[in-house]
């Protein structure tokens, strides 16, 4: 049978290892009836390494007609009456695509599919993994009928397995020796007391130090102890002391210098800021139920944390570990505030000190105060905040309210009827502020869209 180095580059080799029977054609039958018949097709495909459905199923594919390999007889057929040098020109295209590496172009690969239906080439040579290009008709074909797996994978779990197994039996054997070692120890250290009591009973009934010296059973006791004594300290277990110095020193040897220093760095600034927020909504609340009160001695009393504070700080501290809807719904109404403070703390930690850009911040939490928001007595509420909440802020935040109040009002937190209500309550009660000033442009524009409607 005559022989061919496999794939083009490789022809002219003499000397190139790699080889293929020449492929052998037959054309079969008469009229609309005619195939091509690839006689050796099962001995090309052994060559290459690759089961003949693929070869053949290419050549179906880049041909445009149908084609048929029989398992059983190991017939291949292909429709249409085809030149041998043609179906050899496509067998090249199908060993440049499907056998040889993309990086040596070395013919022994495997056919690799990932978990996610991608097809790799992992040659054998060079380790390289060549990407196939998944674009290409017969890659279909390959995902629905994928190659037969090697029977070395196989041997190759098993002998990780046996591996396992004797790396435990290690395991198991190191903690018995272990375990050994401490016995030892123990008992080396009882006869060492042993030894001791009996050298000071014979020093009180007038024995020499020379006969301490040279008894056996005393030097036999005291080599078995010193041996203990050389074992590593592994085997001992002391007392671990829990107190924050301790801790502290050792954070500082298992960590680096480095390291120990940014955590104590951070751990201090984050004390340092919750002490300074503390003492922000102190001044803040200053004018309210938070001032400073003059004792009976004339020393002033520092403020403390109210209920409200509190609040606050959990409400940020939730929304910091990003909370749903339904946890900060729970936090809410579980407060022993009234609606109107958890309102005002829900404000206070989702604005605080904010200027330009309170729309865009209103709408980047439109979903928490959506959550604060069940009813329409809840909606006024929200009205109500925003007018105490912006009257403390900047100017800045005051020119957008009127886009606060329509992002609200386009994502449904609040109705048209329930603004309409508040700024004409605030208009008759004679409230002359600059928020209440600002919404007069969103109130008409509603207005006026419902007379429009009309």
């Amino acid at each position: 049978m005559a022989l061919q180095n496999i794939g083009a580059s490789n022809k002219d080799d003499a000397f190139y290892r790699y080889k293929m029977p020449r492929m052998l054609t037959k054309i079969e039958g008469r009229g609309n009836g005619i195939k091509t018949n690839i006689v050796n097709m099962v001995d090309i495909a052994k060559a290459l390494a690759r089961p003949a459905s693929y070869t053949t199923k290419y050549f179906g594919c880049e041909l445009g007609a149908q084609s048929k390999f029989d398992e059983k007889t190991g017939i291949s057929l292909v429709n249409g009456a085809h030149d041998t040098s043609k179906l050899a020109g496509l067998l090249e295209n199908f060993i440049k695509k499907y056998v040889q590496c993309y990086g040596c172009g070395n013919p022994e690969t495997e056919v690799l599919i990932s978990k996610t239906q991608m097809i790799t080439l992992k040659c054998a040579a060079c380790g390289f993994l060549s990407d196939v290009d998944m674009r290409d008709k017969l890659t279909t074909f390959i995902l629905k009928n994928p190659p037969e797996q090697k029977k070395g994978g196989k041997d190759k779990k098993a002998m990780r397995r046996a591996e396992k197994e004797r790396l435990k039996e290690g395991e198991a054997a190191d903690e018995e020796m272990k375990k050994l070692k401490k016995d030892a120890k123990k008992k080396g250290g009882s006869s060492k007391e042993s030894t001791a009591k009996g050298v000071s009973k014979k020093k009180a009934g007038g024995g020499s130090d020379e006969e301490h010296a040279t008894s056996p059973t005393h030097s036999r006791d005291a080599d078995f102890a010193a041996s203990a004594d050389d074992d590593d300290d592994n085997d001992v277990q002391w007392a671990t002391d829990t107190s924050a110095e301790a801790a502290k020193k050792r954070m500082q040897e298992q960590l680096s210098a480095a390291t120990a220093e940014m955590v104590m760095l951070a751990t201090e600034e984050t004390e340092k800021k919750k002490k300074q927020t503390l003492q922000k909504e102190a001044s803040a609340n200053g004018n309210g139920a938070a001032k400073d009160k003059d004792d009976s001695n004339g020393n002033q009393t520092g403020a403390k944390a109210t209920p409200y504070d509190d609040l606050v700080e959990e409400i940020k501290a939730t929304l910091g570990n990003a909370a749903t809807t339904a946890q900060l719904k729970t936090l809410l109404s579980s407060s022993a505030l009234s609606p109107k403070e958890v309102m005002d703390a829900l404000f206070e930690a989702l604005f605080h000190g904010v200027g330009k850009g309170f729309a865009k911040d209103v709408l980047k939490n439109k979903k928490f105060l959506a959550a604060a928001v069940p009813d329409e007595d809840a909606q006024m509420l929200l009205l109500q905040t925003i007018e105490a909440f912006c009257g403390k802020c900047s100017a800045e935040a005051l020119k957008e309210v009127p886009v606060v109040l329509k992002a609200l009002y386009d994502g449904d937190v609040l109705d048209e009827e329930t603004i309409v209500q508040w700024y004409n309550e605030a208009v008759a009660a004679g409230k002359n502020s600059q928020v209440v000033k600002n919404a007069k442009p969103v109130v008409e524009w509603l207005q006026s869209a419902e007379s429009d409607e009309e």
